[in-house]
């Protein structure tokens, strides 16, 4: 009985044991060929992004926008947080690519009498000059980014014949509220001096 126990015990233990790794050239291939297939995904959602910024190329560029006044202005609302994007109005998921727009980053917005000036850090800055501007609003989405309702601040605006979604959060959400009501009522004022 112990001649059974004793190779019942041997069995186990080499059972425990891992089986030996004798095709390496396979595993090597199994490695490359992901390793390819992930720079070939990647390959292509660049050119995606590209060829995007492409059929947008009839967006004139931003620095084509009126600049903003060089003289001291009172600002009407200022808010820090993240700059989401920019969409073709009324269409949450067309994102604009050309010209930066399409580049997600932190945001100083500045509301003035003159327009909204964004400071972007590491991206494009421009100035939204208030003739340009159409409208704010409270929204859930835009482009790649979904939040709670009313999560993020939304300005449409014109910009060479197009109009534009551009998504904002702010650091401090509940500024976003004092910013849909002072702009709409600074485009009010403008459209009632015409």
């Amino acid at each position: 009985m112990t001649t059974l126990t004793t190779i019942a015990a041997g069995l186990a233990a080499e059972e425990r044991k891992s089986a030996e790794v004798t095709d390496w050239a396979a595993r090597i291939g199994w490695v490359v060929g992901l390793l390819l297939f992930i720079a070939l995904v990647y390959w292509l959602m660049r050119q995606g992004w590209k060829w995007r910024g492409s059929l947008q190329s009839g967006l004139p560029a931003l620095h084509g926008l009126p600049a903003a006044p060089d003289s001291p202005v009172a600002p009407l609302a200022a808010l820090s947080g993240r700059y989401h994007g920019s969409t073709t109005a009324g269409q949450w998921l067309d994102r604009i690519v050309a010209h930066g727009l399409g580049a997600r980053s932190r945001v100083e917005l500045t509301l003035t009498e003159a327009g909204v000036d964004v400071v972007r850090p590491g991206a494009t800055d421009f100035h939204i000059p208030r003739s340009a501007l159409r409208g704010a609003r409270l929204d859930k989405g835009i482009a790649g980014k979904v939040l709670a309702e009313g999560g993020l601040l939304v300005l449409t605006w014109e910009h060479g014949g197009t109009l534009l979604d551009s998504g904002f959060r702010s650091d401090r959400a509940a500024e976003h509220n004092d910013w849909v009501t002072t702009l709409n009522q600074l485009i009010t004022t403008k459209e009632g001096a015409r």
